[in-house]
């Protein structure tokens, strides 16, 4: 017997007899996510605990079939399960959910030891490529839900990626601020220079950039809605002189750029498009520009979440450092700076759930039950995969052979005042 079915088996403790399929049903399912510190109790009562710890929630199911599937595949299975109300958790949903990213084999990667889950995660790989058609219906699903639902929890500039928080208690709108100032320093912006910045979201570090540091910036981003509202706040700030938002593909940004910035976007282009999307910026800066890329990453290799894939984030990818890396290596591309502010993601996203769990009524009336419960196990696992460290947020910064050199030090990033 191998030494997870052992310790499968040591798990099993019941308040009262559990019958053949419960216990083979439940030790599958111990040996998929580990020994996770829940009271596990089932639709007649029956109770099962892991011995010799203190449950930090009940995780209650609403009939037998339930467990049966996550046996089998116990992340994809628990998140429906949950959306559809077959789950209930009685206790800190983020704290359940970080413990399983802990006793999770492998710290709770997406693809699956089983088989069947890596075929599915292969299927998947191909059915939502990151082509350009692909991107945009990818995008579609994610980003056009409405700018109403984002407002519920985002910011007001609605920015959507990881704020920069000066201090641990410093408000979402302050920390999203200090988040788009920071980028703008590590770029090293220059009054009248061009930037390309591929992913603008709702445009709000391209109109911070104009703004504050007098560059011209071309934006891109494949979602209608979010153009168009990005378009409308450019000309509110009389700004449309300044930034061009352009409803394209990142793969037709032309050249004559000093600098390249992208956002939280590499995460949608999927790994074999990263030759695609290295091309894309040597064509954008050539040799002698400067750039940063901001993206959730991971310190190993493997597919995003099989659930999050499904049903949230169609097509996305969180690479490790050297996957992201290797694309600047055939222009010969310098990294200058990398910094990992995965603390910082785990705090955004605390806000964002307390937003989103205040405006719950009003994202099940505007889409349903099903979508409000998604959408929370979503949010609550990411600070999750955030705070146990199975998910990464870098920022690096780079620059071509021929650029000149911006900065001695890191000083001036937190030095008040411009460069």
């Amino acid at each position: 017997m191998s030494h997870s079915d052992v310790a499968a088996r040591s798990t099993l403790q019941s308040k009262r007899g559990l019958s053949f399929p419960d216990k083979w049903f439940l030790r599958q399912l111990f040996k998929g996510v580990g020994p996770v510190p829940v009271r596990l109790v089932i639709e007649d009562g029956t109770e099962i605990t892991p011995p010799g710890i203190s449950p930090i929630a009940t995780v209650k199911f609403r009939d037998r079939a339930t467990l049966a599937k996550l046996a089998f595949d116990p992340e994809v299975a628990f998140g429906d399960a949950y959306a559809d109300g077959r789950i209930e958790i009685q206790g800190d949903l983020v704290k359940v959910l970080e413990a399983a990213y802990r006793s999770w084999p492998g710290g709770g990667g997406g693809e699956g030891s089983r088989w069947h889950q890596r075929l599915m995660s292969t299927w998947m790989r191909w059915r939502q490529d990151n082509s350009q058609a692909g991107s945009r219906e990818n995008i579609h699903r994610h980003y056009d839900l409405g700018n109403d639902f984002y407002k519920l929890w985002l910011d007001d500039r609605l920015v959507y990626t990881c704020a920069y928080f000066p201090t641990p208690g410093a408000t979402l709108e302050a920390a999203q601020e200090a988040k788009l100032d920071y980028v703008c320093r590590k770029l090293r912006l220059q009054p009248g220079e061009k930037v390309a910045e591929a992913g603008c979201g709702w445009g709000a570090l391209a109109l911070h950039m104009a703004q504050r540091y007098g560059v011209s910036v071309k934006a891109f981003n494949i979602s209608r809605e979010q153009i168009s509202y990005a378009r409308n706040q450019a000309a509110a700030r009389g700004l449309r002189d300044k930034v061009e938002f352009i409803e394209d593909d990142y793969r037709n940004i032309s050249g004559g750029f000093d600098v390249f910035v992208s956002v939280g976007m590499l995460e949608h282009v999927g790994l074999r498009h990263y030759s695609e999307f290295g091309a894309t910026i040597q064509r954008a800066i050539g040799s002698t520009g400067r750039g940063l890329i901001h993206f959730i990453g991971r310190s190993f290799k493997g597919d995003f979440s099989r659930w999050i894939r499904r049903r949230i984030f169609p097509g996305a990818y969180a690479p490790t450092l050297d996957e992201a890396a290797a694309m600047l290596e055939p222009y010969r591309y310098t990294i200058s700076d990398v910094e990992n502010l995965r603390p910082h993601y785990a705090r955004t996203l605390e806000h964002w759930l307390e937003r989103f769990e205040n405006a719950g009524t009003k994202v099940a009336d505007m889409y349903s039950p099903w979508f409000q419960r998604a959408w929370r196990l979503y949010l609550a696992g990411s600070i999750a995969g955030f705070t146990a460290g199975a998910l990464q947020l870098f920022q690096v910064c780079f620059a071509g052979p021929d650029a000149p050199l911006k900065s001695w030090t890191r000083s001036s990033l937190y030095a008040d005042g411009k460069f």
